[in-house]
Protein backbone atom coordinates (compact mmCIF):
# COMPACT_ATOMS: atom_id res chain seq x y z
CA UNK A 1 0.00 0.00 0.00
CA UNK A 2 0.87 3.17 -0.83
CA UNK A 3 2.92 5.36 2.73
CA UNK A 4 0.54 8.85 3.62
CA UNK A 5 2.26 11.75 4.57
CA UNK A 6 0.50 13.84 7.55
CA UNK A 7 -2.35 16.53 6.47
CA UNK A 8 -0.38 19.93 5.02
CA UNK A 9 -2.16 22.73 4.57
CA UNK A 10 -0.63 26.05 2.79
CA UNK A 11 -2.66 29.46 3.46
CA UNK A 12 -1.06 32.04 1.51
CA UNK A 13 -1.60 35.01 1.92
CA UNK A 14 -0.67 38.18 -1.05
CA UNK A 15 0.70 41.36 0.57
CA UNK A 16 -1.18 44.29 0.27
CA UNK A 17 -1.72 47.35 -2.21
CA UNK A 18 1.66 49.06 -3.31
CA UNK A 19 2.52 51.85 -5.80
CA UNK A 20 3.59 50.06 -8.50
CA UNK A 21 0.56 47.49 -8.30
CA UNK A 22 -1.26 50.90 -9.42
CA UNK A 23 1.02 51.97 -11.96
CA UNK A 24 1.06 48.76 -13.54
CA UNK A 25 4.81 48.64 -13.08
CA UNK A 26 7.46 45.57 -12.22
CA UNK A 27 7.84 46.35 -8.65
CA UNK A 28 11.01 47.25 -6.47
CA UNK A 29 11.43 46.43 -2.40
CA UNK A 30 8.49 49.38 -2.16
CA UNK A 31 7.06 49.86 0.82
CA UNK A 32 2.96 49.54 1.09
CA UNK A 33 0.73 52.34 0.18
CA UNK A 34 0.48 55.05 2.84
CA UNK A 35 -2.79 53.94 4.10
CA UNK A 36 -2.46 50.38 3.76
CA UNK A 37 -1.32 49.34 6.68
CA UNK A 38 -4.02 51.11 8.68
CA UNK A 39 -6.69 49.66 6.70
CA UNK A 40 -5.43 46.26 7.52
CA UNK A 41 -5.25 46.84 10.64
CA UNK A 42 -8.26 47.76 11.13
CA UNK A 43 -9.91 44.52 9.53
CA UNK A 44 -8.59 43.05 13.00
CA UNK A 45 -8.30 39.64 10.68
CA UNK A 46 -7.54 36.50 13.47
CA UNK A 47 -5.67 34.50 11.51
CA UNK A 48 -6.48 30.48 11.51
CA UNK A 49 -4.28 28.35 13.99
CA UNK A 50 -0.94 27.33 12.32
CA UNK A 51 2.12 25.42 12.78
CA UNK A 52 4.20 27.80 11.49
CA UNK A 53 3.75 31.61 10.05
CA UNK A 54 6.48 32.59 7.01
CA UNK A 55 6.87 36.02 4.86
CA UNK A 56 8.86 36.70 2.14
CA UNK A 57 11.73 38.96 2.58
CA UNK A 58 10.31 42.05 0.79
CA UNK A 59 9.34 44.87 2.89
CA UNK A 60 5.52 44.97 1.43
CA UNK A 61 5.78 41.45 2.78
CA UNK A 62 7.06 42.14 5.94
CA UNK A 63 4.43 45.17 6.37
CA UNK A 64 1.74 43.14 5.67
CA UNK A 65 2.58 40.23 7.98
CA UNK A 66 3.34 42.99 10.49
CA UNK A 67 0.03 44.91 9.72
CA UNK A 68 -2.06 41.25 10.29
CA UNK A 69 -0.21 40.87 13.92
CA UNK A 70 1.24 37.68 12.75
CA UNK A 71 4.91 36.82 14.20
CA UNK A 72 6.43 35.47 10.84
CA UNK A 73 9.38 34.12 10.16
CA UNK A 74 11.38 35.15 7.00
CA UNK A 75 11.60 32.80 3.79
CA UNK A 76 13.28 33.58 0.94
CA UNK A 77 11.96 30.94 -1.14
CA UNK A 78 8.71 33.38 -0.84
CA UNK A 79 10.55 36.22 -2.37
CA UNK A 80 9.30 37.87 -5.26
CA UNK A 81 10.04 36.73 -8.60
CA UNK A 82 13.41 38.67 -10.02
CA UNK A 83 12.18 40.79 -13.20
CA UNK A 84 16.19 41.93 -12.90
CA UNK A 85 16.45 45.16 -15.38
CA UNK A 86 12.41 45.89 -15.54
CA UNK A 87 12.74 46.37 -12.25
CA UNK A 88 10.38 50.09 -11.14
CA UNK A 89 9.79 50.34 -14.53
CA UNK A 90 6.11 50.14 -16.13
CA UNK A 91 4.59 48.21 -19.05
CA UNK A 92 4.36 50.93 -20.97
CA UNK A 93 7.94 51.81 -20.87
CA UNK A 94 8.99 48.81 -21.38
CA UNK A 95 6.59 48.02 -24.25
CA UNK A 96 8.41 50.90 -25.90
CA UNK A 97 11.86 49.93 -25.28
CA UNK A 98 11.86 46.31 -25.41
CA UNK A 99 8.46 45.71 -27.22
CA UNK A 100 10.22 41.91 -28.30
CA UNK A 101 11.56 41.07 -25.20
CA UNK A 102 7.90 41.85 -23.58
CA UNK A 103 6.14 39.72 -26.29
CA UNK A 104 8.55 37.31 -25.87
CA UNK A 105 8.29 37.63 -22.14
CA UNK A 106 4.25 36.62 -22.16
CA UNK A 107 4.61 33.88 -24.72
CA UNK A 108 7.35 32.05 -23.39
CA UNK A 109 7.74 30.89 -19.46
CA UNK A 110 11.34 29.41 -19.85
CA UNK A 111 12.86 33.31 -21.25
CA UNK A 112 14.17 36.01 -19.37
CA UNK A 113 14.78 38.79 -21.43
CA UNK A 114 14.99 40.89 -18.37
CA UNK A 115 17.97 39.05 -17.05
CA UNK A 116 16.12 37.68 -14.05
CA UNK A 117 13.96 34.88 -13.15
CA UNK A 118 11.87 33.09 -15.73
CA UNK A 119 8.43 31.85 -15.11
CA UNK A 120 9.23 28.36 -15.41
CA UNK A 121 11.95 28.91 -12.41
CA UNK A 122 9.51 30.92 -10.18
CA UNK A 123 7.21 27.72 -10.56
CA UNK A 124 9.86 24.89 -9.87
CA UNK A 125 11.17 27.73 -6.98
CA UNK A 126 7.72 27.88 -5.00
CA UNK A 127 7.10 24.11 -5.86
CA UNK A 128 10.48 23.06 -4.46
CA UNK A 129 9.21 24.67 -1.27
CA UNK A 130 5.93 23.96 -1.34
CA UNK A 131 7.46 20.25 -1.19
CA UNK A 132 9.43 21.24 2.14
CA UNK A 133 6.61 21.71 3.96
CA UNK A 134 4.72 18.38 3.41
CA UNK A 135 4.05 16.61 7.06
CA UNK A 136 4.31 20.20 8.53
CA UNK A 137 0.88 20.71 9.18
CA UNK A 138 -0.60 24.33 8.49
CA UNK A 139 1.56 27.08 7.16
CA UNK A 140 0.42 30.36 6.56
CA UNK A 141 2.88 32.33 4.24
CA UNK A 142 2.54 35.72 3.06
CA UNK A 143 3.70 36.54 0.10
CA UNK A 144 3.12 37.73 -3.80
CA UNK A 145 0.82 37.79 -6.56
CA UNK A 146 3.32 35.97 -8.82
CA UNK A 147 4.52 33.60 -5.83
CA UNK A 148 1.12 32.16 -5.24
CA UNK A 149 0.19 32.38 -8.94
CA UNK A 150 3.01 29.85 -9.47
CA UNK A 151 2.46 27.57 -6.17
CA UNK A 152 -1.73 27.03 -8.16
CA UNK A 153 -0.05 26.22 -11.17
CA UNK A 154 2.47 23.87 -9.36
CA UNK A 155 -0.34 22.18 -7.06
CA UNK A 156 -2.70 21.71 -10.27
CA UNK A 157 0.29 20.56 -12.54
CA UNK A 158 -1.19 23.01 -15.13
CA UNK A 159 1.16 23.81 -18.34
CA UNK A 160 2.78 26.75 -17.30
CA UNK A 161 1.32 29.16 -19.31
CA UNK A 162 -1.63 29.02 -16.86
CA UNK A 163 0.18 31.34 -15.06
CA UNK A 164 -1.05 34.10 -16.65
CA UNK A 165 -4.52 33.37 -16.60
CA UNK A 166 -4.56 33.22 -12.73
CA UNK A 167 -5.60 36.38 -11.09
CA UNK A 168 -4.38 37.35 -7.16
CA UNK A 169 -5.53 40.44 -5.51
CA UNK A 170 -3.90 42.14 -2.80
CA UNK A 171 -4.81 41.34 0.52
CA UNK A 172 -6.12 37.83 -0.85
CA UNK A 173 -6.25 34.40 0.80
CA UNK A 174 -5.72 31.01 -1.39
CA UNK A 175 -6.11 27.75 0.09
CA UNK A 176 -3.97 24.40 -1.01
CA UNK A 177 -4.16 21.06 0.70
CA UNK A 178 -1.61 18.02 0.57
CA UNK A 179 -3.28 14.85 1.10
CA UNK A 180 -0.66 12.27 0.80
CA UNK A 181 -0.32 11.80 -2.73
CA UNK A 182 -1.34 15.14 -4.22
CA UNK A 183 -1.73 18.66 -4.12
CA UNK A 184 -5.61 20.16 -4.20
CA UNK A 185 -6.52 23.75 -4.49
CA UNK A 186 -9.37 24.38 -1.78
CA UNK A 187 -10.41 28.36 -2.68
CA UNK A 188 -8.28 31.13 -4.23
CA UNK A 189 -8.32 34.64 -4.50
CA UNK A 190 -10.48 35.21 -1.40
CA UNK A 191 -10.88 38.22 0.11
CA UNK A 192 -9.57 39.26 3.38
CA UNK A 193 -12.74 39.56 5.67
CA UNK A 194 -12.76 41.44 8.84
CA UNK A 195 -13.61 39.73 12.37
CA UNK A 196 -16.52 41.61 12.77
CA UNK A 197 -17.52 40.54 8.96
CA UNK A 198 -21.04 39.01 7.72
CA UNK A 199 -18.54 35.53 7.52
CA UNK A 200 -16.28 33.99 9.85
CA UNK A 201 -12.47 35.33 9.06
CA UNK A 202 -11.19 31.43 8.81
CA UNK A 203 -14.58 29.77 7.20
CA UNK A 204 -13.35 29.62 3.84
CA UNK A 205 -10.46 27.46 5.25
CA UNK A 206 -12.20 24.84 7.31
Amino acid sequence: MDSYLPATRLTLVCHGVTKAQRRAAFPLDEPLEPSECGRIEALGWMSPRAQQILVGPELRALETAQALGLEAKVSPSLRECDYGSWSGLELDAIQARDPAGLGTWLTETEAAPHGGESIVRLIGRIGSWMEEQRGAGHTIAVTHPAVIRGALVYALGSPTQAFWRIDIPPLSLTDLRFNGRLWTVRSSGCALRSASGSRDSTEVFE
